[in-house]
């Protein structure tokens, strides 16, 4: 039996259906443990979680010398990046002077590109951050309790139901700024107690599976979507599910390499030797 631990978000159950569920040859029964990337990135930093995790791409720097990147099976796109919302109509980045913004995480990618654009937009920094629990943020923004929020997933599409407003999508910034795709959320595997090379295999046919068979994970998908209507759903899926979750490649590496090596030089991650990552 095998320990393994994703998140319930419809991207990763369709990604690991096929292997979750005995379709994958020579793979060894999965035990999995759900959770939201905010406690994986925690639990691969102090080894207590499964040997097989998916966490932020932001998080790699702190864990790449106990766990390796799987190449496969994570979640990096165009079109995918996190939004920064407020209550009030605006696209100018000062709004943000001495402002309370609410993120889900201080550790994730999301949170990594808001301080990237801070950096280069508003070099004074905001007031204060806050972390809240992500279903939290949203109407923390509306009801004034904050004031902007970082969100994620698929509150790209449910956000003007609470009368929000987009001051900027990150994902463009960082598309137009670097050319890049955007690294969101990357397989782990402990160092020295599985072999990556064989957790590739099974995890890029797992991809290939969902790929082929599109529809066989519609059950598994909605009974862990936390109530997603279906075409949030798909649209979740389309979002993050795509060639690179087949295999990174050499625009995938170049582009994990742009964002830590960047917010290493800025000093929100450690240093440290990028070719650590490639298997």
């Amino acid at each position: 039996m095998q320990q393994i631990a994703f998140s319930p978000c419809p991207n990763d159950t369709f990604i690991f259906h096929a292997l979750t569920h005995g379709l994958i040859a020579g793979a060894p029964d999965m035990d999995v443990t759900y959770a939201d990337i905010d406690k994986t990135n925690y639990w691969a930093q102090d080894r207590t979680g499964p040997e097989i995790m998916k966490i932020s791409f932001a998080a790699l720097p702190y864990v790449v010398d106990d766990y390796q990147l799987i190449p496969c099976g994570g979640a990096l796109g165009r079109g995918v990046g996190p939004l920064v919302l407020t209550r009030d109509e605006t696209e100018d980045a000062s709004f943000l002077k001495g402002k309370t913004v609410a993120v889900p995480s201080d550790r994730s990618t999301a949170y990594m590109l808001f301080r990237l654009w801070l950096s280069q937009k508003l070099p004074e920094g905001v007031g204060k951050i806050v972390i809240l629990p992500f279903h939290e943020i949203m109407p923390a923004v509306r009801d004034g309790q904050v004031d902007a929020g970082l969100v994620i997933h698929e509150a790209r599409f449910t956000y003007p139901e609470y009368g929000l407003h987009q001051l900027q999508d990150l994902g463009d910034w960082w598309e137009q700024d670097t050319g890049a795709p955007i690294p969101l959320g990357a397989i782990i595997a402990r160092r020295g107690q599985v072999d990556p090379r064989q957790w590739t295999g099974w995890i890029r046919a797992s991809v290939k599976y969902a790929f082929d068979n599109p529809d066989a994970s519609a059950a598994y998908v909605m009974a862990h979507a936390q109530e997603m209507s279906e075409d949030v759903q798909k649209q979740h899926i389309d979002l993050y599910v795509n060639e690179f979750s087949l295999d990174l490649g050499d625009i995938g590496f170049k582009a994990v390499d742009s964002l830590l090596g960047r917010a290493a030089k800025e000093g929100l991650v450690p240093a440290f030797d990028l070719n650590k990552l490639r298997l």
